[in-house]
């Protein structure tokens, strides 16, 4: 689905092949906000779709790894690329991006929530005028399947820290699970739209 759909009022998602992990990612627009969360371009056409729908003027990530095409939509848009302070060393310097660390408001009056655990610049982002909360890859969706973790050989390196890491992730849902919002917008897998702080919950509880 290269065509971005509008799933909330103003927000918008559409999966594309990453061209180097070679499996489907998504990514999200919202259109008042003119913020993108870990965009890979639409396709076809996706700067023209951009364009008439904004055009974006930031791009958040919710970790390093997400950059994708943020340098292209930066030499088209001029946007302003904002990752964690603690993952901006691992961005190319021509992005030029800007830190933000947990507690902070950003563009689109989005606030920064920390993850950590797997990296220090996990991290999510709470939407509150769409209700929404994207996630990185401390938690995936495979397809329309329920919440789950990636295989534990990409989790950890060292198999003696997987049952820690994978604590530390759910307590760190849990709590994200406490802040209001009811979509949960995934890098990894489709969005669980009107039941995703419940869905959240609940799997940090099983």
């Amino acid at each position: 689905m290269g065509t971005p759909k509008e799933i909330a009022d103003g927000l918008f998602h559409w999966t594309t092949v990453h061209p180097e992990i070679r499996v489907r990612v998504s990514s999200y627009y919202l259109k008042l906000e003119r913020v993108l969360v870990d965009p890979l371009l639409p396709s076809p056409r996706g700067r023209e779709w951009l364009a008439r729908h904004g055009p974006p003027e930031h791009i958040l990530l919710t970790n390093r790894l997400h950059s994708r095409h943020s340098a292209q939509l930066v030499a088209a848009f001029g946007c302003a690329v904002w990752c964690h302070r603690t993952g901006l060393g691992h961005l190319a310097p021509s992005l030029k991006a800007r830190p933000f660390a947990a507690g902070d408001e950003l563009p689109g009056g989005a606030h920064a929530v920390a993850i950590d655990v797997i990296c220090p610049d996990e991290s999510a982002l709470l939407f509150p005028r769409v209700r929404a909360a994207a996630v990185a890859d401390g938690v995936v969706r495979h397809g329309r399947g329920p919440l789950s973790f990636v295989p534990d050989d990409l989790l950890v390196d060292d198999p003696h820290d997987l049952e820690r890491v994978k604590r530390g992730l759910k307590a760190a849902y849990r709590r994200l699970a406490e802040q209001p919002f009811e979509h949960l917008l995934l890098a990894h897998g489709s969005p669980l739209l009107h039941k995703g702080r419940s869905a959240l919950l609940a799997w940090t509880e099983t």
